[in-house]
C-alpha cells in the first residue's frame, strides 16, 4: 500500500514525519553531473542502474545527462521505468518463467528492452516468448567475469550462445553482460585493480572471438560505482552500469580510495528514548534500515554511534559529543542505499533545509 507522504513542499526539514528517506538534490545532482562529466571524454556510455533508485524520474534526469538507458534486475522494474516513460531498459539478469518473459515481450511495444541468458535452455524459452509475440526479442550474453554467480564462461561457451541466439529467427544478439559486482566492495584500490583487470581480459577475448565468428557486440555492459573508471578506461567496455553513484552509501565510503560522489541520500531519524546519558533509541530499527552492508552512520554528528538495532528501535551510543535529546531529529547515512531505497514510498527531495519535492519510488517491492 502506497503511504501517505512523511513531508510537504516547502516543509522545514526538521518538520519531515520520521523515519523518512531523505534526498539531498544538491548533492544527488552534483553525483550526476559527476558521472556525466568523467565518462564524457572516455566516450563510454552510461546505463544507469535503476535497481538502486526504482525511479522513473530519477531515471530521467540520469538521460537528460547523457545516460542511453537504464538497467534492471526484475521485469515489474522494467514496466514500472517503461509506464514512466523511460524508453532503452537492460534487464541485466536471466529472466525464465514463461509469463514474466510474457510481460517483457509486451513491454517492447513501449520501450526498447533487452535480457541476458547464460545457457541454451533460457535461450530457447526467450525464443518462444518471442514467436508468441510475433516480434524479435534483443538478447545479451551475460558471462562470469569472476563474481562466480550467473553467467556463461567467457570464450567459446559464450561464443556458441550468441552464435545460438544470432542464428535464430526470433532473437537478436544484443552483445555481452560482463559485470564483476563483488569487485566493487573490495577495499584496496590495488585489489580492486587487479580483480578488474582479469574482467576485461577475459571480456576482451570473448569480444574478439565473437569478431571472429562475424558477431558484432552493440552492447559490452558492466561496472558499477567502485570500479567504473577502469572499465571506462579499458577500451573493451562501452557502457557502464553505475547506480549508487548517485546516493553514495556508507560501505562505498568504506572503500580505500572511495568513489568521488557525495552523499545524497539519508534516513531522516527522530530520538524517541534517552533511558541514559550515553544512550539514545531511534525510531528506525531494522524496518528503516538495512543491516547487510553493517550500520547506519549518524551524518554530521560526531560521537554518536548507531551500534544496534532492533524492528522499530535504533540504538545510538552517546560517545564524545552533543548529546541529543528527545525528540532531536538527525540524519542517517544507509550502509546499502538499494534495499533502503526499496523500503520506502517517496524520496523526500530537500534544498537548502526545505521540502522542496516528492517523487514516488515507483518500483518499490518489485520482485517479479
Amino acid at each position: 500500500m502506497l503511504q501517505r507522504p512523511p513531508a510537504e513542499p516547502g516543509m522545514r526539514e526538521d518538520e519531515v514525519d520520521t523515519p523518512a528517506l531523505i534526498l539531498d538534490l544538491d548533492a544527488f545532482e552534483a553525483n550526476l553531473d559527476a558521472m556525466a562529466g568523467f565518462l564524457a571524454p572516455t566516450g563510454t556510455k552510461l546505463r544507469a542502474h535503476a535497481k538502486t533508485h526504482k525511479s522513473p524520474i530519477v531515471a530521467l534526469q540520469q538521460m537528460r545527462r547523457g545516460a542511453v538507458g537504464q538497467c534492471v534486475q526484475k521485469v515489474a522494474e522494467a514496466e514500472a521505468l517503461a509506464w514512466g516513460g523511460v524508453t532503452d531498459i537492460l534487464v541485466s539478469n536471466e529472466v525464465v518463467s514463461p509469463k514474466k518473459l510474457a510481460r517483457l515481450a509486451a513491454l517492447t511495444r513501449l520501450s526498447k528492452v533487452a535480457l541476458c541468458a547464460d545457457n541454451h535452455d533460457a535461450v530457447a524459452l526467450i525464443e518462444q516468448a518471442a514467436e508468441a509475440a510475433g516480434l524479435r526479442m534483443t538478447v545479451l550474453v551475460e558471462i562470469d567475469v569472476g563474481a562466480g554467480r550467473c553467467g556463461v564462461q567467457p570464450g567459446p561457451e559464450a561464443v556458441a550462445l550468441a552464435q545460438r541466439i544470432a542464428g535464430s529467427p526470433h532473437l537478436i544478439f544484443g552483445g555481452l553482460q560482463a559485470y564483476h559486482g563483488s569487485a566493487q566492495h573490495i577495499r584496496t584500490p590495488a585489489g580492486r585493480a587487479e580483480a578488474i583487470a582479469s574482467a576485461i581480459e577475459q571480456t576482451r577475448r570473448t569480444v574478439e572471438q565473437l569478431r571472429q565468428q562475424g558477431l558484432d557486440c552493440a552492447i559490452i555492459g558492466g561496472a558499477g560505482t567502485g570500479t567504473f573508471r577502469h572499465e571506462a578506461a579499458s577500451g573493451v567496455y562501452n557502457e557502464i552500469q553505475a547506480g549508487s553513484y548517485a546516493f553514495m552509501d556508507a560501505d562505498y565510503a568504506a572503500n580505500e580510495e572511495a568513489p568521488p560522489f557525495r552523499h545524497a541520500l539519508f534516513v531522516l531519524a527522530q530520538v524517541m528514548s534517552r533511558p541514559r546519558a550515553d544512550f539514545a533509541v531511534l525510531d528506525a530499527g531494522h524496518k528503516a534500515l538495512p543491516t547487510d552492508s553493517g550500520f547506519a552512520k549518524p551524518w554530521q554528528r560526531p560521537g554518536l554511534r548507531y551500534v544496534g538495532a532492533s524492528d522499530e528501535h535504533g540504538n545510538l551510543r552517546v560517545e564524545d559529543g552533543v548529546a541529543p535529546v528527545l525528540g532531536d531529529k538527525l540524519r542517517l547515512v544507509p550502509g546499502h542505499c538499494d534495499p533502503t531505497i526499496d523500503r520506502y514510498d517517496w524520496f523526500v527531495g530537500v534544498r537548502g533545509g526545505r521540502v522542496e519535492c516528492l517523487w514516488p519510488i515507483a518500483a518499490r517491492g518489485a520482485m517479479s
